[in-house]
């Protein structure tokens, strides 16, 4: 029988390895701009066009490589990093592996100018698909002007899975973010196609943080400072004002290097209990300095995952010292981790879970929102029959003329509970609607069709209004604007990064101010949803806010439209999400509870 394993190809083996590394756009950008960090660069500056698929380049002022270097730099498992397998535990540096350039070089059409400072020429490389096709001597400046096009050219399949421009720029956004964040004492600048979105200067964090999210967080702010013999603290925990829905203004950074911890983020959010509302996050930007021996970072190839050989005694540190932030401000009592110097001996040393640990040290928090959630409920009693008192004159929801299937005649009497529920009987069974969710589900499919038609219903504001925005959600608006205008919007530019609201959807109106901001958030939320085209993520993020205020009191008529138009729909059990919109209690199982 012949021989059937053999070698792959270099070219092979690194569209392979490319897989792991170079996702999408953002993951080179990321390479990029580590690359120019370890080469000790002062200023980065990054330039894209059509969100990093066409062009990418990265210029740095940094050290600059040598001919022999630049052209082993797009060769596999070839750095400067490391030399031997105990480096893999002293490591402070951003990357490590060899692979980025390789990898990027193997997907794209890559041309990479350098020149050290001590030499009068630099060098040129143009690589294509891992193939050097040239390299010559140039003038140019010192440092590394590293330029990706194509990227994907030579993977059309991988190319067809890249998103719509306003979410592949969402993506740099981060990976921008969490370099210029970690390395405030540097200058950043973000261009794409032509305009500058971002041009930091060397400053302090703060003002770094303020610069990124804009000045409503320049008050915001609540230092955080810890160190103990593990574990060195820094950074700053925004206050509860600042508190959101996603998770996308959480930066947590160990030796400056961006990571993904939920335990840790726990820690935290723990820190903020009684303070937010229980589906909310802080934002925070903290920086753990550890000496490397006690973490591996060696995970992963995009490094955003660490081990830590105590996570425990971590997760300790970082609740006390956030803790100790919100103390100092004056917006919760504040630990004295001083006191008991012995906290972090004492978590190393007990044997419980990481679960259990959480259960006994947080587990009065859910016995606390429960006693919240009865009081809640106790100046909400629905009255007899569920007949509310004031209620409003006019409809809030046309009822249908049509005719619906499996829906209670107008005559069929139906009433609310707590002012989120709607009970109907039908013939064998009780239906309990959500009324927020059922209005989401409404909304999300009359803004689809209105995007597919191009027509929507939009109401005039008597006074515009201004909504400023961060430069990046900025270029986001104008990318959707085809869409925007389709639902209802109207909007002008005012400014570099303000915008103009004229309309908005008649659907959704009422604080008009915070509408266009909250629905681009809304939209960021979907993103990870990334099966569903743009048209759909809109439709939900707009039908999210919009149902967002319906617990309250409705008339018969208003309770009957609702059932009426959620059964019309063509998905009506479910939100956009996978929430469901009612439930059915069947008879038999009401008498069940009745011994018949």
């Amino acid at each position: 029988m012949p021989d059937i394993i053999q070698l792959l190809p270099d070219s092979i083996a690194n569209q392979i390895a490319a897989g792991e590394v170079v996702q999408r756009p953002a993951s080179v950008v990321k390479e990029l701009m580590e690359n120019a960090i370890d080469a000790g660069a002062r200023r980065v500056q990054l330039i894209l066009r059509e969100a990093g698929k066409s062009f990418i380049q990265v210029i740095d002022d940094g050290s600059g490589m040598s001919d022999t270097d630049a052209r082993l730099s797009i060769e596999r498992h070839a750095t400067s990093k490391i030399r031997k397998a105990e480096d893999l535990f002293t490591i402070r540096t951003m990357g490590f592996r060899g692979e980025a350039l390789a990898s990027i070089a193997a997907v794209a059409q890559v041309e990479i100018r350098t020149r050290m400072a001590t030499r009068e020429l630099g060098t040129a490389i143009q690589v294509e698909a891992s193939q050097v096709k040239r390299q010559e001597p140039v003038a140019c400046e010192t440092g590394t002007s590293i330029t990706v096009r194509n990227l994907f050219y030579n993977i059309p399949a991988r190319r067809n899975f890249l998103k719509s421009n306003p979410v592949e720029m969402l993506h740099i956004q981060n990976e921008f973010f969490r370099l210029a964040l970690a390395h405030a004492d540097k200058a950043f600048q973000l261009v794409h196609h032509d305009e500058v979105l971002y041009d930091l200067p060397p400053s302090k964090l703060s003002q770094r943080i303020v610069a990124l999210f804009g000045k409503a967080y320049q008050h915001q702010l609540t230092p955080c400072r810890e160190e103990t013999s593990l574990v060195k603290i820094t950074g700053y925990v925004g206050r509860p004002e600042t508190a959101r829905k996603k998770k996308d203004e959480q930066f947590l950074f160990v030796n400056n290097r961006f990571i993904r911890s939920h335990y840790l983020s726990y820690a935290v959010r723990d820190a903020f209990a009684g303070l937010i509302p229980t589906d909310a996050h802080p934002f925070f930007v903290l920086f753990l300095d550890i000496d490397p021996k006690h973490i591996d970072v060696n995970v992963h190839p995009t490094k955003t995952e660490i081990k830590f050989d105590d996570e425990r005694a971590v997760y300790a540190v970082v609740s006390a010292a956030a803790r100790q932030a919100l103390g100092s401000g004056n917006l919760a009592p504040a630990i004295d981790f001083a006191a008991d110097v012995n906290l972090v001996t004492k978590i190393q040393n007990t044997s419980i879970s990481k679960d259990q640990y959480i259960n006994e040290q947080f587990g009065s928090l859910a016995h606390n929102n429960l006693r919240n959630w009865e009081k809640l409920f106790e100046h909400n009693r629905p009255t007899l029959g569920g007949i509310f008192t004031d209620q409003p004159t006019q409809p809030l929801y046309p009822l249908p003329t049509g005719p619906q299937e499996d829906v209670p005649p107008t005559a069929v009497p139906v009433f609310q509970f707590r002012g989120r529920y709607i009970f109907f009987p039908m013939a064998d069974s009780v239906r309990v609607v959500d009324q927020q969710a059922a209005h989401e589900r409404i909304l999300f499919e009359k803004f689809l069709r209105q995007l597919h038609s191009k027509h929507a219903l939009a109401q005039q504001l008597m006074f515009p209004v201004t909504v400023a925005l961060t430069p990046a959600d900025f270029a986001m608006v104008w990318e959707l604007e085809g869409e925007l205008r389709a639902l209802g919007f109207q909007l002008e530019p005012f400014g570099k990064e303000t915008v103009l609201v004229t309309a908005v959807p008649a659907e959704v109106s009422g604080q008009e101010a915070r509408l266009l901001s909250e629905l681009l958030e809304q939209f960021k939320n979907h993103q990870h949803q990334l099966h569903l085209p743009l048209n759909e993520k809109l439709a939900a993020a707009l039908a999210k806010r919009g149902s967002a205020n319906m617990a309250k009191q409705l008339t018969s008529e208003e309770m009957h439209a609702v059932v009426h138009q959620l059964f019309a729909c063509k998905q009506p059990a479910y939100t956009p999400d996978g929430n469901p919109t009612f439930f059915q209690l069947e008879t038999s199982t009401i008498e069940r509870y009745f011994t018949r």
